[in-house]
């Protein structure tokens, strides 16, 4: 299997500025996401930039990257022009790898571009693992997805949302605040709370161009997640599901610190 892992990057990050290349033991984040991510199968990886310093602060480490367009509204509208831009063939299936995972396991790298030769009917590919703890479960910053198996066994998702789904009613109706932590409870420990997508995407170039063409759709809007806009469409998103919590990404100063810590440690 041949695929291409793209990292969007831009220096605008409204919580931590200057975000990409913020320091972590000696390296800049994007340029670690990079090198995580080219320990998987992908046969290239490019980190595709807004600005020029991203772009030459990869290539002072033998990282290829491209300079992209600034008015773009999303990481997926500036993959697709990287796409283009690379002369990527229709057929060749991307990745997209956020850059502020500096720990992205390569595995899961893989595991989210072989989705889309599991089942060819598949428009993209993503991941997603067990929630086990309450918190997660109603926390709107936590996205969750309702799954399915499809005819080759292969898990896909139904539909992603900020609220807590599947809704665990029986658990809601109890009468008391504590019967109703007791009950989510146990269906937390028995992985009966769903599950917690992981921003994580692959498609073919041909899917990624023409996803960038269509217009913010209703449900994708409302709920702030620009996947739905392919669930809308009546297409398929295949699954990856890790019994794994992935190390969480890096969208503040003090998770900045945290992954610090981590690297020292």
């Amino acid at each position: 299997m041949r695929f291409t892992v793209l990292i969007p990057a831009r220096m605008s990050s409204s919580r931590l500025p200057n975000k990409p290349l913020a320091d972590l033991a000696g390296i800049p984040m994007v340029v670690r996401v990079a090198q995580r991510s080219a320990m998987s199968q992908a046969s290239r990886v490019v980190i595709a930039a807004e600005d020029d310093e991203i772009v030459s602060v990869a290539k002072q480490y033998g990282i290829e990257a491209i300079k992209t367009g600034n008015a773009h509204t999303s990481g997926t509208d500036r993959l697709a022009e990287a796409a283009r831009l690379l002369q990527l063939p229709d057929d060749e299936i991307i990745v997209n790898v956020q850059g502020d995972e500096p720990f992205i396991e390569p595995e899961l790298v893989n595991e989210t571009a072989k989705l889309l030769t599991a089942d060819l009917t598949f428009f993209m590919g993503t991941a997603a693992h067990p929630i086990t703890d309450t918190a997660d479960f109603f926390n709107p910053n936590v996205v969750k997805v309702v799954t399915a198996l499809n005819d080759l066994g292969v898990s896909r998702a139904i539909y992603f949302s900020r609220a807590p789904i599947p809704f665990p009613r029986d658990a809601m109706n109890q009468n008391t605040t504590e019967d109703r932590d007791a009950q989510i409870g146990v269906l937390a420990k028995a992985k009966a709370l769903g599950f917690r997508h992981i921003g994580i995407y692959s498609y073919r170039n041909q899917a990624l161009q023409q996803f960038a063409s269509w217009l913010p759709s209703r449900l994708e809007t409302s709920e702030a997640l620009e996947q739905l806009r392919v669930i809308e469409k009546g297409l398929f998103i295949g699954l990856h599901l890790t019994p794994s919590l992935p190390a969480p990404g890096i969208d503040t100063f003090a998770d900045l610190e945290r992954a610090r810590a981590l690297l020292v440690n």
